[in-house]
């Protein structure tokens, strides 16, 4: 435990995120603006660029890989399924659950520095079974066990490579080694499941979303919720903005009219966010103003889950239909 907060202590993106910003900053107003209009104007004309069957049972998530030349898709059947991009050609079936697969997840440096041969992604499932899997086999090559009998609904890799966050329908969250598969925090706090989790980009911070309509953001340094978020969930078809300085929430973006099941910004400069919705419809929304730049109704049936690629060049949905989608606003091939 000890070694495990020492090495978060030392470990910190928030110098190079700060670098880019004071670049980003240097930029002479007038030619930033230039720019995000031009980029407002390019994603006005956003299109569906590929849609393919992604399994015989609903698809429940997907998330691209660290390249962003392949998309990992999980299905109710169990099974996950790696996808090119942009012809979206089926590469490999991953089997192991033996019941709804909730997610999966790529290891931040899977297909850039990570050997093929070692743990290259993780999935979840309804099984309570976390799977850790390589790209060179359709079996497991570990599993990380101690959610039974609950279902573990996410699971998130930390963007060292070293640990892995789950969410669970027990109330908690656990943090684990990657390498040893052994359980390094368990945190209890909200009163129904824990439907979601994700990491802040300079590491130290992971935010919790439960059933029970709250939110929670927890240093991982010192193992402690330091911000309680009042939401009121997303099934009251809002996206809520939160200030985490203020602890409180500045912006209700009414942008569906049935429940939000994923949203996203932008990745780096966040001059935009992509919301999914059980209404079947993908938007996206301007950021600061909140101004509807795009929305197209393109499944069949509610969409369950979104990712949005590194480069901004691609959006894949998954939906209940169990097709998967891409759109672009441009050329991605």
């Amino acid at each position: 435990m000890f070694a495990y907060r020492y090495y978060y202590k030392l470990y910190s993106r928030a110098k190079e995120r700060i670098e880019t910003l004071k670049e980003y900053v240097a930029i002479p107003e007038v030619y930033r603006t230039a720019n995000i209009q031009v980029l407002y104007r390019e994603l006005r004309t956003t299109t569906l660029h590929c849609s393919q069957l992604g399994d015989n049972l609903p698809l429940s998530y997907c998330e691209f890989n660290p390249n962003d030349q392949m998309v990992a898709v999980s299905s109710w059947s169990g099974l996950c399924k790696l996808w090119t991009i942009p012809d979206c050609k089926h590469v490999r079936t991953f089997r192991g659950h033996i019941k709804n697969a909730c997610c999966i997840s790529w290891h931040p440096q899977s297909t850039l520095t990570q050997d093929p041969a070692m743990i290259n992604l993780a999935s979840s499932s309804f099984d309570t079974s976390v799977k850790l899997w390589n790209l060179q086999c359709d079996e497991p090559i570990a599993e990380i066990e101690g959610h039974t009998p609950f279902r573990v609904s996410k699971v998130k890799c930390h963007s060292s490579g070293r640990f892995l966050t789950t969410a669970c329908y027990d109330h908690s969250w656990r943090l684990w080694d990657l390498e040893t598969q052994e359980e390094i925090l368990h945190h209890e706090g909200h009163s129904k499941a824990v439907h979601d989790i994700k990491f802040h980009c300079d590491g130290s911070l992971s935010a919790t979303a439960g059933m029970d309509t709250y939110g929670r953001i927890w240093d991982l340094r010192t193992g402690r919720c330091i911000i309680f978020l009042e939401a009121t969930g997303s099934e009251d078809n809002l996206c809520k903005i939160w200030d985490l300085r203020q602890i409180k929430s500045v912006y209700s973006v009414a942008a569906h009219e049935n429940l939000v099941s994923t949203v996203k910004f932008q990745c780096n400069e966040g001059h935009y966010l992509v919301t999914v919705s059980y209404d079947n419809t993908i938007k996206l929304t301007t950021h600061p103003i909140w101004s509807a730049l795009y929305s197209s109704k393109g499944h069949e049936q509610k969409i369950m889950s979104a990712a949005l690629s590194r480069d901004g060049r691609c959006i894949a949905t998954v939906s209940y239909d169990r097709t998967f989608k891409i759109w672009s606003a441009g050329k991605i091939c």
